[in-house]
């Protein structure tokens, strides 16, 4: 294998395959490999796949097109969690030569001693079962922070979702592992560290190969709030039945977390969170909201919501909308409900028509910015501290402040992951917020 060559890397989907698509890249980059740019002529192109939704299926044709216009001889390796789902479909797309699964895609530099070009993609995968072992990941590198992969893989067994199929059981980093890890992204100047999994409530699941927790969510929280040299920790996305009260709590008055909860709900309609198998009703929902407004008022909080789940009615989607609206939440993310093989979603009556799913989740993304501007509206006038992003925006340098309040200035470049106390003062006409230095 020559060693010399360039790779390029496309990540699809969540921070999970961000954090996973950095560690691959340092393995080939100890093997020698220069990484390039995606859109640089490279002479191995990865693709790091996502099978949430069927547009994430879809993107992986055009992206490979695009790779092969830089180089038409280039090698194409497909991974990820479409990669382990539909792994002989993916082999077959004209162009890509290597498709490795759940178990094989950390061990992708294995496999290059030959970078002929193939008439069919060669598949490497496994039976999912057999991806029960933890494989730890941080994304450093080209961001001012780091997705720092704490869990992996999920229990539960939601009836829209592939994820388990494509992730395998719930399992652990140890906790001395998370903490070394934090400790060497801290070292190399990042900022903010986001803790990131499929299921990172469930934490401690599977630490050292077996079912018991040998730590918890909230164990790991406090250990790492404890590290020294750390600035910001941001806690990705966490269900609302496994977010405890004294983790809010204790979020409230830690020393390096932000108060920025992205939390789950699915549907604001009981009768469909439990059609879809959620471990919760709306009132914890609810109650998870209040408590964390009732700490920190200033709170961002986040919510994933799924329109045209089978048996959404349009009383049923009004009692989501209505919940959503009433509730003190600061942004949307809005899914269009598409059905996945495999799953038991696929096969419940009630199907909600294409056209309707589309225009719930038109009415969705409105009430997004409807709530993440009226969030951005009480926060004017108030002093904020802002973590500047590396990367020249039209003339301008973007930030976060520790509540996810989106920042903008004229370009300095060093402003580049520096943190700055501000005041906000107005919300621009593209929506981001202008300020005061401190």
């Amino acid at each position: 294998m020559d060693a010399h060559k360039k790779v390029a890397f496309y990540t699809l989907g969540c921070k999970l395959n961000f954090s996973e698509t950095s560690t691959i890249a340092r393995n080939f980059q100890n093997e020698g490999f220069e990484r390039v740019g995606f859109e640089e002529a490279a002479d191995i192109y990865v693709i790091n796949t996502c099978s949430v939704t069927e547009n994430a299926d879809k993107r992986f044709k055009s992206i490979v097109k695009n790779a092969l216009k830089k180089n038409d001889k280039a090698y194409l390796i497909a991974v990820g969690c479409y990669a382990q789902l539909k792994p002989e479909e993916l082999a077959a797309v004209d162009g890509v030569d290597l498709v490795l699964g759940a178990t094989e895609k950390f061990k992708v530099t294995d496999y290059l001693n030959d970078l002929s070009k193939n008439d069919m993609g060669e598949v490497h995968s496994c039976e999912i079962s057999e991806a029960d072992f933890y494989v730890g990941s941080y994304a450093v590198g080209d961001r001012t922070r780091a997705f720092l992969k704490v869990q992996d893989g999920c229990d539960y067994k939601c009836t829209y979702c592939t994820i388990p199929l494509a992730r395998g059981i719930s399992r652990s980093d140890t906790l001395e592992n998370v903490l070394n890890n934090a400790r060497e992204i801290s070292e190399k100047g990042i900022k903010e560290i986001v803790l990131t999994g499929v299921n990172i409530g469930d934490y401690g699941k599977g630490e050292f190969g077996n079912k018991k927790h040998e730590h918890t969510f909230h164990e790991l929280v406090q250990a790492l709030d404890a590290v020294k040299g750390i600035h910001r920790l941001r806690i990705s996305s966490i269900e609302p039945n496994l977010l405890q009260n004294k983790t809010i709590e204790f979020v409230a008055q830690s020393n390096s977390f932000v108060p920025h909860f992205h939390i789950p709900l699915q549907s604001g309609s009981d009768a469909l969170l439990k059609l879809m198998k959620r471990r919760y009703l709306q009132q914890t929902y609810t109650d998870r909201v209040t408590a964390i407004k009732e700490k920190m008022p200033n709170a961002c909080i986040g919510v994933d919501v799924i329109v045209g789940f089978p048996g959404e009615t349009d009383e049923l989607f009004l009692e989501t909308y209505n919940y959503l609206n009433e509730m003190d939440i600061s942004y949307l993310h809005v899914f269009t409900y598409s059905e996945r093989p495999n799953t038991e979603a696929v096969d419940m009556p009630g199907v909600v028509p294409l056209k309707t799913r589309q225009k719930r989740s038109k009415m969705l993304r409105g009430l997004s910015v409807k709530k993440r501007r009226a969030f951005y509206e009480s926060q004017l006038q108030t002093e904020q501290s802002v973590l500047f992003e590396n990367e020249n925006k039209d003339g301008y340098a973007q930030g976060f402040t520790e509540n996810y309040v989106k920042v903008k200035t004229p370009w300095n470049p060093s402003l580049a992951n520096t943190i700055h106390r501000i005041v906000l003062t107005e919300i621009d006409e593209d929506g981001l917020v202008r300020f005061d230095w401190c």
